[in-house]
């Protein structure tokens, strides 16, 4: 059994500061509560997505569900061109490896679940991507 907190994981490799590639300010913070290491087969993470910031992601490699627990902001599917509004109690799921964009309005609260499990060493390519890692001695 695992239990551990967000203030266990605060300020260690499991806080991750993301960037947009374009500005020098991270636009969100992730806490990694589990990653690929624990071996459960998905990774789950506490993220922020600051207020007046956008972010763009394509998961080419991964599944990622996310669930809004505080704030507002837009999800837009570059995909389709749609448009979703986010707030509490919204879930999206990224089951297509849509390439998007978040529109954080005020500070974002999400839970997101990867799968595979990101490693906690990821970072975003000029696409937004995140490579496929695996820990030592598993196979891709």
């Amino acid at each position: 059994m695992i239990v551990r907190t967000l203030e266990d994981i605060a300020g260690t490799d499991r806080d991750v500061v993301g960037n947009d590639r374009d500005k020098a300010k991270g636009t969100w913070r992730s806490l990694r509560l589990v990653l690929a290491r624990e071996g459960v087969g998905f990774s789950l993470h506490d993220t922020v997505l600051y207020a007046g910031t956008q972010t763009s992601m394509w998961y080419a490699n991964h599944i990622e569900a996310v669930y809004v627990i505080d704030g507002e902001g837009e999800l837009v599917d570059h995909d389709n061109g749609e448009t979703h509004k986010l707030a509490p109690g919204t879930m999206y799921l990224l089951d297509g490896h849509e390439k998007h964009t978040l529109h954080a309005h005020t500070d974002l609260r999400t839970v997101c679940v990867f799968n595979p499990p990101v490693t906690g060493r990821e970072v975003h390519d000029a696409d937004g991507v995140y490579p496929l890692m695996t820990e030592p001695g598993e196979e891709s």
